[in-house]
Order: C-alpha cells, then sequence, then structure tokens
C-alpha cells in the first residue's frame, strides 16, 4: 500500500439496534474495536453519509468508517467518502462477514466475487471495481435449509457470542497489519 495516499476501512453493518449483534454487523463491531484502540470516537461525516473516524497509524492517515444506510447500499457512501479525500479503491479495506468461511476464520484478499453479499455488490458498482481489499469474516452457513438473507440477520448463537470478542480483536489486528505491511505480507503472517 502507498503510505501517501490515505486508506479508509469500512466496516459493514446495519444501523440501528435492531441490528446490532446480528452477524452481518461484524464489520461494525471490528470498526468500533479499532476505533477503542485508537482512543477516537466516531463522528458524522454528512458529505458521505457515514459514521466516521480519522486517525493516524504509524504516520499515515487512516479513515474507520460505518455507513448509516443499510448493507445493500454501502456503496453511494463508501464511494462518497472515497472520492471526498482521494482515496483510490486499491487502498479501501472493506470488513464483512462472510458465509463460504467457518465461524471465526479470517481471511484478507483483494477483488475477487461478492458471493450473493449485497454489501459487497453495492460497493463494487459504486466504485466501479472490485479490485479492492477485505478482510472477510467467517460466519458458517446457516444450518439445515434456513435462507441465508435470515441466517445473517439473525444474532449469533450463544456458544458463537462467548468466542465473538476474541475474532473481532483478531480481525482488527488482521486489519492493522494489512495497513502496516501490505496484502502479501499480511496474508502470509495470517494465513
Amino acid at each position: 500500500m502507498a503510505d501517501t495516499a490515505p486508506a479508509l476501512v469500512v466496516g459493514l453493518g446495519n444501523p440501528g439496534p435492531d441490528y446490532e449483534r446480528t452477524r452481518h454487523n461484524v464489520g461494525f463491531l471490528v470498526a468500533d474495536s479499532l476505533a477503542q484502540r485508537i482512543g477516537g470516537r466516531f463522528t458524522v461525516h454528512k458529505k458521505s453519509g457515514t459514521d466516521l473516524l480519522q486517525a493516524r497509524l504509524d504516520g499515515r492517515q487512516v479513515l474507520i468508517a460505518k455507513p448509516r444506510s443499510y448493507m445493500n447500499l454501502s456503496g453511494r457512501p463508501v464511494s462518497a467518502l472515497a472520492r471526498f479525500f482521494s482515496v483510490p479503491p486499491t487502498e479501501v479495506i472493506v470488513v464483512h462477514d462472510e458465509l463460504d468461511l467457518p465461524f471465526g476464520a479470517i481471511r484478507l484478499k483483494r477483488g475477487g466475487g461478492e458471493g450473493g453479499h449485497n454489501g459487497l455488490r453495492s460497493i463494487s458498482g459504486a466504485l466501479t471495481t472490485k479490485d479492492y481489499l477485505r478482510t472477510r469474516i467467517g460466519i458458517g452457513r446457516p444450518p439445515g435449509r434456513q435462507d441465508p438473507a435470515d441466517y445473517v440477520l439473525k444474532p449469533f448463537a450463544s456458544a458463537e457470542r462467548k468466542e465473538l470478542p476474541v475474532v473481532v480483536e483478531q480481525a482488527a489486528d488482521a486489519v492493522e497489519l494489512l495497513l502496516r505491511v501490505g496484502l502479501e505480507t499480511a496474508q502470509n503472517q495470517l494465513h
């Protein structure tokens, strides 16, 4: 990653207390963890429609954002924020839930498909590229015949809730590692 360009870390989720502890909001939890580590607070960035925290990590400007829109409309606020701060898509890191990984697994990648994730689809469309970074946090597949769309909007199971704080911290560690050393080195250390 270029040290001159700011980095934009976007935690995905849905706004409001009804969604707070759902699987789909794990990106928000990681953004909150990063904010807590920095000792900063989110403020409303009206031009983009996000909750935003501006910080520095190893001398580099880092923006941590949570879109105030619903998940499937995340693209517009992310794109507006990237434009406002002149962040190229290659310096955008989207932190999101991933059905195709077992609960608690964390993987880093650049680009690729959206795998039915409407938040990613919205961001790819708004940025007009899929070539942004992703921190994927495994939530596992729904049991039985449960609809994945229902599953992601349900709270974590009790066993998962016990492990969730550790998973969130590990994902925040992965984001910080990605910011410090870049994708390839971070992947080699993490995977």
